[in-house]
């Protein structure tokens, strides 16, 4: 079969199982509002949690820093890269999270994929909650480890994998808040399993950094554990883009000399680094967006409970509905737009084969009266 062959067959493939995917270009950025086809929609999808991508401070900082240090970095971190500004901000995430070092990457995938391929050796376990993010189980299943799965959430199960893998060092994979699920492990009996087995914990909290706990520490502070490997990103909570992993400063140093993704990529623009300590700041203050967020999130818990669809266990800014069959999920998505709803629907191969789904997202930018309307279409649309 001939290289084109095989790319139409895939395409073909796709379109055919309805999970062909595409993109929209949207006209006005990616706060409460979302404009495309010069219409507007109310904006259910967006990871922007707290509403902080367009933010005064943030967007003012991210100015001055352009103002100070141009707009690109000029290289990888190890060449010309790294400025005060970066490390700055690396200073103030550590001490933050109780660390001793935090790393900057360009984004959360690529930090995933950097730690493990970095640490995983050929006689080493990786052992992951099988709805992990595919950065993590792709770097997992590219590395020379033995890949191991864990059912979802389920500390048992861990700890039967646990028990079959011998020889090596063994590293344990799992999320904070999961993406497209929107419920949160049991990290504390996890951390605890984690000791017991001596294996070294990794927890990647994009959802949770922000968020939850005191001043939005995250997942991991609010079940008082302190993991060995902690990614953070920044295209969530904190409304811009990028990630860090947070670690001690022998790993950290480690780091530096043997991931890839760190070394060979030009690092992140100064003045992103600069808009992100603005951004830190708003986040620790902001006491407000998240209660504000946990009341949307309940109000929308209490309406969607009488949808005809399942609402899944999640007390997250995530609210999948679950539709089931794929071509169900478009034409439901379609629906909900034609009424001015901006919803995606979330198809295999990112979610498991039958839980095709709406992926609700509520953030503190949304109004009573925008979740009110939600639910009212979603009725109409759905029952």
């Amino acid at each position: 079969m001939s290289w084109q062959q095989r790319i139409s067959e895939a395409l073909s493939e796709r379109r055919a199982s309805a999970s062909f995917r595409t993109r929209q270009a949207n006209m006005l950025g990616n706060g409460r509002i979302f404009m495309a086809n010069n219409r507007e929609y109310l904006n259910f999808s967006s990871n922007d949690y707290l509403g902080l991508s367009q933010h005064p401070r943030i967007v003012e900082a991210w100015q001055k820093g352009a103002a100070e240090f141009g707009v690109g970095s000029g290289g990888s971190g190890h060449v010309t890269g790294y400025s005060r500004a970066h490390q700055a901000f690396e200073e103030q995430l550590a001490g933050w999270l109780g660390f001793e070092r935090a790393l900057l990457f360009i984004s959360g995938y690529g930090a995933n994929q950097a730690a493990i391929s970095a640490l995983a050796q050929k006689t080493d376990a990786l052992i992951a909650d099988r709805l992990c993010h595919a950065s993590m189980i792709e770097a997992a299943m590219q590395s020379p480890a033995q890949l191991r799965r864990f059912h979802h959430n389920d500390v048992a199960s861990l700890a039967a994998q646990l028990d079959k893998s011998h020889g090596g060092e063994r590293l344990i994979l799992t999320e904070g808040i999961f993406s497209m699920d929107g419920d949160g492990a049991p990290l504390a009996d996890i951390a605890q399993a984690s000791r017991q087995s001596g294996s070294w914990l990794m927890v990647d909290d994009a959802h949770g950094i922000g968020v939850i706990g005191d001043e939005g520490r995250g997942s991991c502070h609010q079940q008082n554990i302190r993991p060995e490997i902690l990614v953070v990103t920044f295209g969530k909570a904190f409304g811009g883009s990028g990630a860090a992993v947070l670690c001690s400063e022998e790993t950290a140093n480690y780091l530096l000399q043997f991931a890839r993704h760190l070394i060979y990529s030009t690092a992140m623009p100064p003045a992103q680094a600069v808009s992100l300590q603005a951004a830190l700041k708003v986040v620790q203050q902001g006491s407000e967006y998240r209660e504000r967020l946990a009341e949307n999130i309940h109000h929308f818990r209490q309406g969607a409970m009488q949808l005809s669809l399942k609402l899944a266990d999640s007390f997250s800014a995530i609210q999948p509905l679950i539709v089931g069959e794929n071509q169900l999920s478009l034409d439901l998505a379609a629906r909900l737009r034609e009424k001015g709803f901006w919803l995606t629907a979330i198809r295999p191969p990112t979610v498991p084969p039958g839980s095709a789904r709406l992926r609700i997202t509520l953030t503190a930018a949304h109004t009573s009266d925008d979740i009110a309307a939600l639910l009212e279409a979603l009725y109409d649309a759905a029952g």
